[in-house]
């Protein structure tokens, strides 16, 4: 089964950043679905239906921004960004979820907003992380794929190989110009839970490419390209 992306989307530029990250992980045959969180629901149905309608069109603009027909849309209600992907995530079964960096962060650079900050301290599902403008590359794509892993788990390399196999790229041990980081979590986390050494934390920061952090154990299997133009 191909592996399962959410993308959290709420139509900032950090969004279009993982939008344009979405793309490169369904060209290696991720499924993908763009999310937004809504933090309340109104008692008056004129109001809720009018801001459930909005939230809609803003899915449907990341759609066509994404460029494909073949997207699901999810809007979940929770009071928080990061505990309503969470329960999106485990409900849909997904595989990782795509956030863009803080709205702060310097072009090229990478910094994890605060909803992904959440998962990666003790989340449930892997991660992946767009540098800050990476919409605006003419055309993002990864030809060189980079391993950190401090820990010793096999997860983070099968990943990047089966990565590497789909995009037609090569693994590189010279992380710093890579296009793609593999990074996996620290061998305290329990199987199935993301959680970073400060090495790994230190990589990040350090990155100036896309980084997917794995939770321990669990290898995501990219293969066939499913993504549909439009």
């Amino acid at each position: 089964m191909a592996p399962h992306a959410l993308i959290s989307y709420d139509d900032t530029p950090g969004d279009h950043d993982a939008l344009a990250l979405g793309r490169v992980l369904a060209a290696a045959g991720a499924r993908v679905t763009l999310a937004y969180v809504r933090h309340a629901t109104h008692s008056e149905p004129a109001i809720e239906e009018l801001e459930e309608n909005e939230a809609q069109a803003l899915l449907v603009r990341g759609a066509d921004r994404l460029g494909t027909t073949d997207v699901a849309l999810r809007i979940v209600v929770s009071g928080s960004t990061g505990e309503g992907l969470i329960r999106l995530a485990s409900e849909e079964s997904a595989d990782l979820v795509v956030f863009g960096s803080d709205y702060r962060t310097a072009a090229g650079h990478l910094s994890p907003q605060h909803t992904a900050q959440i998962l990666l301290d003790g989340g449930p599902t892997a991660v992946a992380l767009a540098p800050a403008g990476y919409h605006h590359r003419s055309r993002p794509g990864v030809g060189k794929i980079g391993v950190f892993d401090d820990s010793g788990d096999g997860a983070a390399l099968y990943t990047a190989n089966r990565l590497a196999d789909s995009l037609q790229a090569e693994i590189v041990s010279d992380r710093h110009h890579a296009d793609l980081l593999v990074v996996a979590s620290r061998h305290e986390a329990a199987r199935g839970q993301v959680m970073l050494t400060a090495r790994a934390l230190k990589e990040i920061e350090d990155a100036r490419c896309p980084v997917l952090v794995l939770a321990r154990g669990v290898p995501i299997d990219f293969s066939a390209p499913v993504l549909t133009s439009s």
